[in-house]
C-alpha cells in the first residue's frame, strides 16, 4: 500500500524575523521585533511557529537580522526536538556568502539569499510568514485551497473596511477568488470603488451585498517550489511591493480569505491595545484554544503569589509576587514584583529575566527590579528588568503625544519605560 504524504509534510515554512521594527521603538531598542514579549509569557515569534506546529508543518526556518541575540536565545531555548523527529526550527541569520555580502534588502531578498538552503530540501510548497503578527490560522486550509485550485501562488487576505483599506495592499478578485489586481495603500475614491469585494463573493462569505469591504493582504504567501525560484530570479527586494504585483497577470494567483482576528503589531498603540484586549471578557484573540496551544520557553517558575490585592481583568504570569495592590486591566509578565500600595490600570508589566536574589540581591542604594510601593501607573508599558521607585506616578497622555524624558518615552500617548530603565522615587510622568 502506497504511503500518502500529507501536504503539510511537503511544506517548508519561512518566517521573516529580521525587521528592525522602528515604529515599535523603544520596545525594539535592544531586541528584534519578533522577540518583543506579548501576553505576559510569550514572544511574538511564538505565534507563527506555534501555528506551523499545530498545522503539521515541522520544517521551519526563521530569517533574522537586526538585534537578533535575544530572538536567537529564545528560539534555541524554546524549540527542541528529539533525534527521532523530522522537526526543525532553525535560524538563518544574514551572512556574507560567495554570492553576496549585503544585509537583507527586503523580504524577497532575505528569501533569495537563503534559497539555496531551502531548495536543498524536497518540499513542494513554501509558506512565507511574518514574525510579528497576532492571529490563529490552520495553514492546512490555505495549503489545501492552494493545491485544489491549481494555484502558483496563494495570498492570505482579510476583509477590511474602507478606512482600513488605505493602510494595506488591496487585492481585486473575481467571484472565484482569482486575483487580477493589486494596489498598495489605495486612496483614490475611484480606485477604491473598483477594488471592492464583488457581491457574489460577499454572499459566499455571508456578508450583505452592499457591504463595502476590501481584501487586504496579510503578508502570508504559499508558493509552489519552482514558482518561488522563478519569482526570485531577479533583484527585486520585497514581496509585497515588488514580487506580488509582478506575479499577478503572469501566474495563477488566488486569494485565501481568513475569517478571524488578525493584527499586525506595527506600532506602540497596536501592541498596547492587542495586549490589553487579552484581559477583556471576550477577547478578540485568546491563547486558550483546545488542541492548539501557543508554545514558548519552559521556564519552570513557581506559581504566582498574590497577597491582599484587588484584581479586575488581569493576566498574571508565572513567578510573580504582588502585595497589597490594585490591578485593573493589566498584563503582568513573568517574575513581576509589585509592592504594597501600588495601583496599576491599563498597564503592561513585562516582568524580569531573573530574580535579583539569584544574583546576590539588590546592592545598597539601588532601586529593586519591579514596581515600588505606593505607585500610581496608568496607560503605560513597563519593559523587562525596569526599576520603578516608591511613589512614582505615571498617568495618561494625549494619544498624539510623542516625546521622551529621562528614563522614559511617550509614544501614541502611552508611557514606555524601556528595558532596564530606572525611574527614581517620587517621579511624576
Amino acid at each position: 500500500m502506497k504511503h500518502i504524504i500529507p501536504p503539510t509534510a511537503r511544506t517548508l515554512s519561512i518566517i521573516m524575523g529580521g525587521g528592525a521594527g522602528t515604529r515599535l521603538f523603544p520596545l525594539t531598542k535592544d531586541r528584534a521585533k519578533p522577540a518583543v514579549p506579548i501576553g505576559g509569557k510569550y514572544r511574538l515569534v511564538d505565534i507563527p511557529i506555534s501555528n506551523c506546529l499545530n498545522s503539521g508543518i515541522r520544517s521551519i526556518y526563521v530569517l533574522t537580522q537586526f538585534n537578533s541575540t535575544s530572538l536567537h536565545r529564545h528560539i534555541n531555548a524554546s524549540y527542541k526536538f528529539d533525534n527521532f523527529s523530522p522537526s526543525i526550527v532553525e535560524i538563518l541569520a544574514a551572512q556574507q556568502t560567495p554570492e553576496g555580502s549585503t544585509w537583507y534588502q527586503g523580504t524577497a531578498d532575505a528569501v533569495r539569499q537563503n534559497l539555496r538552503t531551502f531548495l536543498e530540501e524536497t518540499h513542494d510548497y513554501f509558506i512565507i510568514l511574518s514574525g510579528d503578527q497576532l492571529y490563529r490560522m490552520d495553514y492546512r486550509d490555505i495549503i489545501q485551497q492552494h493545491i485544489e485550485g491549481g494555484a502558483d501562488l496563494t495570498i492570505a487576505c482579510i476583509p477590511v473596511n474602507r478606512e482600513a483599506a488605505t493602510s494595506f495592499g488591496i487585492m481585486e478578485t473575481d467571484e472565484g477568488r482569482h486575483i487580477s489586481r493589486f494596489v498598495e495603500k489605495p486612496t483614490d475614491p475611484a480606485i477604491l470603488k473598483e477594488l471592492q469585494m464583488k457581491p457574489e463573493l460577499l454572499r459566499e462569505l455571508k456578508e450583505p451585498d452592499h457591504q463595502e469591504l476590501y481584501l487586504a493582504s496579510m503578508g502570508i504567501y504559499v508558493f509552489n517550489r519552482q514558482v518561488l525560484a522563478d519569482c526570485l530570479d531577479n533583484d527585486m527586494p520585497d514581496f509585497g511591493k515588488n514580487i506580488i504585483p509582478s506575479t499577478i497577470g503572469t501566474r495563477k494567483v488566488q486569494a485565501f480569505i481568513h475569517r478571524g482576528y488578525w493584527e499586525d503589531i506595527g506600532t506602540i498603540r497596536s501592541f498596547f491595545d492587542a495586549n490589553l484586549n487579552l484581559c477583556d471578557p471576550q477577547p478578540q484573540y485568546s491563547f486558550y484554544a483546545p488542541g492548539a496551544p501557543i508554545y514558548t520557553q519552559s521556564r519552570f517558575l513557581p506559581a504566582s503569589v498574590v497577597e491582599d490585592t484587588i484584581v479586575s481583568r488581569a493576566m498574571i504570569s508565572d513567578g510573580c509576587q504582588i502585595r497589597s495592590s490594585r490591578l485593573e486591566r493589566c498584563v503582568i509578565g513573568i517574575r513581576s514584583l509589585i509592592q504594597s500600595g501600588s495601583r496599576l490600570r491599563n498597564t503592561i508589566v513585562m516582568g524580569a529575566d531573573y530574580y535579583e536574589r539569584d544574583k546576590g540581591g539588590t546592592p545598597n542604594g539601588t532601586i529593586p527590579i519591579g514596581i515600588g510601593r505606593d505607585c500610581i501607573i496608568e496607560d503605560a508599558i513597563i519593559d523587562k528588568n525596569a526599576r520603578i521607585g516608591d511613589g512614582v506616578v505615571i498617568t495618561a497622555h494625549e494619544q498624539d503625544v510623542n516625546t521622551e524624558g529621562d528614563g522614559y518615552y511617550i509614544r501614541d500617548g502611552i508611557v514606555v519605560i524601556p528595558k532596564n530603565g530606572v525611574i527614581p522615587p517620587g517621579t511624576r510622568i
